[in-house]
């Protein structure tokens, strides 16, 4: 069976990934589950200057879900070469570092830098993140900015550029094809939906940042139905995401035209659900008689 997913000039192994901001730098995570299974993991957000992140509290949990304001915490992208890269290139699956930034001119700088570590697959750009004040979203709701960006990335590399969309929009594929125009070799779909939680007996919103980004259970038809929508618009791969916490989640996303998936919150509550997930894409597989995943993109073309 061939679960390899194609996305520019490489191949992932298999189609699951750990999404950016759930799995840390990998290091986390590695004692508790077999990181060899994973696909890909997609770091937490690389900036140019180190991020304490928001103010607490930026994590509340809602029904089926959490809400969180953590405002892309990270150490920065000159550490992050020199102290993360090299546990990272170690490990036995693809390393894709999600790249964020204020301005334009900040997310060609680190992906600049980050051309110097030999190790790294390709890039997540982040230009969907609801819950910073600069950036952020700000750049993944207008369509000429998309283009704009991912043209100028292009041209910094060669390996695989995935623009992370946001759902926080009138019509997502409008981004999307913005992103492929630019020159993107795939798209991810989707980041967080704007959320607020506000507690009553205080009268206040929980969160310091008062909204943030909600991801779990709850966004799953979404993402579902917004990766249904962006892969009939784009002719470039997909990697759909949220809220999977089984292999039916995954299976869902993958029947959408999802090439390859991302699982983050679930990670939270069990490490294992991303091989659990895989098991459970071969397993059905080889009940419906696919010989790929690539072959499950097809059924609802």
């Amino acid at each position: 069976m061939d679960l390899s997913v194609r996305i520019g000039n490489k191949l992932l192994p298999n189609p699951v990934g750990v999404a950016s901001g759930t799995f840390g730098y990998g290091s986390e995570y590695e004692d508790l589950i077999d990181i060899s299974r994973l696909g890909a993991i997609y770091t937490k957000a690389v900036t140019i200057k180190p991020r304490p992140g928001n103010d607490i509290p930026r994590i509340v949990e809602t029904p089926s879900g959490i809400i969180n304001s953590i405002g892309l915490a990270n150490v920065g992208v000159d550490k992050f070469i020199s102290e993360k890269v090299p546990h990272l290139a170690q490990l036995p699956c693809a390393i894709i570092a999600n790249v964020a930034g204020s301005t334009e001119d900040e997310y060609a700088e680190v992906t600049k830098k980050l051309e110097s570590s030999e190790s790294l697959w390709g890039y997540e750009i982040n230009i969907s993140c609801p819950n910073v004040k600069c950036g952020g979203m700000s750049f993944g709701t207008d369509p000429s900015q998309v283009e704009k960006l991912t043209s100028r990335l292009r041209a910094l590399t060669k390996r695989p550029l995935i623009i992370k969309l946001t759902p926080n929009v009138t019509d997502i594929t409008v981004i999307a094809k913005a992103a492929q125009n630019g020159g993107a070799d795939a798209v991810s779909c989707i980041n967080t939906l704007v959320g607020m939680v506000i507690d009553t007996k205080k009268k206040t919103p929980v969160l310091q940042m008062k909204t943030g980004g909600l991801s779990g259970p709850a966004i799953r038809p979404v993402g579902v139905a917004m990766t249904y929508r962006v892969k009939r618009a784009v002719s470039i791969p997909v990697i759909g995401m949220g809220g999977i916490m089984t292999a039916d989640d995954a299976i869902q996303y993958l029947l959408a035209g999802a090439s390859a998936v991302q699982i983050g919150t679930g990670t939270f509550i069990d490490p294992r659900i991303p091989s659990q997930v895989l098991d459970g894409i071969v397993e059905y597989c080889k009940r419906e008689g696919f010989e790929s995943v690539k072959a499950i993109n097809e059924v609802l073309q």
